[in-house]
């Protein structure tokens, strides 16, 4: 049965996998690069997990799957220079898959702990809500950034409209908002889109300061990084470093109605598929660099036009979709990351350039 908004996750018994926040994550972190709507909602909508479509293949905008090829045991150097380039989708509170998918990769050990040397890790947002432990996500997060920087890597994350979601619902609640289509508030969408309570009562002023200080768009070799697949970044700036900033002064003002349009505007999906997809994605590299774009956001069983089994959210069986990994698309401009985890699909990370 699928997990009602704002009920508790289901009960599971502790394993060494339920990480404990070292002293050195419990201080503000230092600034680092970094709900599903519709691409065209009315003004003000509020999005929903009921209002992904089904989106049937063929004609323009047709895709490929990639099959990844991972390395049984992947080495990495510890010296001088930048390692490899690995990047995570949607996680959505899913920690036991995140950590199986982390180590599968070799870029943690059987402890949990950074393990990859000089590799750089991205994550592309969305690390809450729907699954069972979006906290314990974020403080895996935040701890491997510690540890990846110690041994001369890096892990970042990008900031998703679920992190902007759980911020506005803790500082704003119940505080309506100029939805332009009656009354509005952060508390009730966040609810409307998988709100745990269990996230909200563990959630510090730590994870705030770290999920409001993520960037929205990073460039990494010749990937664009964003976590919503929308054009709407461009309304926030002609470069990377301006769309960033522009965002953060957003938070930092601390506006309910200002914060609601970032999250609204995010929330859009499904730009670079079907006729005009590959021009949307020109668009963006054109502004801010790159060959391709990487993004999450739009879970790939709907872009393929698959039908998932949403009866089996907490990803431990069920008849899922059928994913193998990023989905190609737009002419092969865009690159999906969303492997639909919390419809029993798949967490994915993956190391970039695609072998395709």
């Amino acid at each position: 049965m699928t997990q009602g908004a704002g009920q508790g996750p289901a009960v599971r018994t502790a394993t060494l996998r339920d990480f404990r926040v070292p002293p050195y994550a419990q201080a503000p972190i230092p600034e680092q690069a970094g709900a599903y709507g519709i691409d065209e909602e009315p003004e003000g909508y509020t999005p929903t997990q009921r209002d992904l479509p089904v989106i049937g293949r063929g004609g323009p905008g047709d895709t490929v799957q990639v099959t990844v090829q991972t390395e049984p045991e992947p080495r990495f150097a510890n010296g001088e220079g930048l390692g490899p380039l690995f990047v995570v989708g949607d996680v959505h509170g899913y920690l036991d898959q995140l950590i199986d998918a982390l180590a599968e990769q070799g870029l943690i050990d059987a402890e949990g702990q950074w393990a990859a040397g000089n590799a750089r890790l991205w994550f592309l947002g969305d690390f809450t809500d729907r699954g069972p432990d979006g906290i314990g996500v974020i403080d895996l997060v935040m701890r491997l950034s510690a540890q990846a920087a110690a041994a001369g890597g890096y892990c970042k994350a990008l900031m998703g409209n679920h992190e902007l979601l759980l911020i506005g619902a803790r500082r704003f609640g119940d505080t309506p908002v100029n939805s332009g289509a009656g009354t509005a508030t952060f508390q009730a969408a966040w609810l409307l889109n998988g709100g745990q309570k269990s996230d909200m009562d563990r959630l510090q002023d730590v994870h705030l300061q770290w999920m409001s200080r993520l960037d929205a768009v990073a460039l990494e070799d010749s990937h664009l990084l964003t976590h919503s697949d929308t054009t709407a970044y461009l309304d926030y700036g002609s470069t990377i470093e301006d769309v960033n900033d522009t965002i953060h002064a957003i938070l930092t003002r601390n506006d309910a109605d200002e914060c609601w349009d970032v999250f609204r505007k995010l929330t859009k999906r499904f730009a670079f598929r079907d006729e005009g997809g590959s021009q949307a994605v020109r668009d963006l590299l054109e502004a801010y660099g790159g060959e391709r774009i990487v993004h999450g956001h739009s879970p790939i069983p709907y872009l393929l036009g698959q039908v998932g089994n949403e009866s089996s959210e907490d990803g431990d069986g069920g008849s899922g979709p059928n994913v193998e990994g990023p989905h190609v698309y737009a002419d092969g401009l865009a690159i999906a990351m969303d492997g639909g985890v919390t419809m029993a699909g798949k967490l994915l990370v993956v190391q970039l350039p695609l072998q395709d």
